[in-house]
């Protein structure tokens, strides 16, 4: 009976997620589903997001958290437009929260909207809220061990961002290891080593979104 029901609960989101998938090609917006565990700094790459695609770029922010609405305002400050979901409790968003705040957007003036997800390494990669990547943040200290404990995560994701670069020389963490367990549970994901400090890898990052938007012009 548990089967059937998730089964149910899946195939009713992955309607909606077709739905929203229409709105953003019918107005050729990029979306992306930004998912990591709490900490590892998806909010600050938004920002940093901001200021390398913002003169260019018209982005929007759908910002998800269980409570409290400070990730939304650290991202607007950061000159992008953004709606804050406060799920209650849940520990994912689902295509249907991301449908119920489209109308909070004027999708035809946006080139890419980022949904930035519940920090878990679990249930959000199990959802499609409709977006065109799904998009993992790994910071290094968490451990070069995640791939093979949450390999859903990475088997799903298009991008594979390893933040934090910068603090290497102090963590064990081997990112050798990450990159080869996560090309070997998903041989086609892009992996891009990234510092939101020092700014390695941004620029790499900024133009694999750039190219997304523009259909291979970035």
């Amino acid at each position: 009976m548990k089967v059937s029901v998730v089964k149910n609960i899946l195939d009713a989101n992955d309607r909606i997620a077709l739905e929203n998938r229409q709105r953003f090609d019918d107005n050729h917006v990029f979306a992306i589903n930004l998912m990591s565990s709490p900490g590892a700094g998806k909010t600050t790459l938004l920002e940093s997001m901001g200021k390398g695609l913002g003169d260019r770029f018209r982005v929007g922010v759908i910002e998800g958290d269980i409570q409290s609405s400070l990730d939304a305002e650290r991202v607007a400050k950061a000159g992008l437009a953004a709606v804050q979901i406060e799920t209650g409790g849940a520990c994912h968003l689902d295509a249907n929260m991301i449908q119920s705040c489209l109308g909070n957007f004027d999708l035809a003036a946006l080139d890419l909207l980022v949904v930035e997800n519940v920090g878990n390494l679990v249930c959000p990669a199990e959802f499609n809220t409709g977006e065109h990547a799904k998009v993992m943040l790994l910071s290094v200290t968490e451990g070069d061990d995640k791939p093979l404990k949450y390999p859903l995560m990475f088997r799903e994701s298009k991008v594979l961002l390893i933040s934090k670069v910068d603090l290497l020389p102090h963590v064990r963490c081997d990112v050798e290891l990450i990159r080869k367990t996560a090309k070997g549970l998903n041989p086609d994901i892009t992996i891009f080593e990234i510092s939101t400090y020092t700014g390695q890898g941004l620029d790499e990052w900024h133009a694999w979104l750039a190219g997304q938007i523009t259909g291979g012009e970035g």
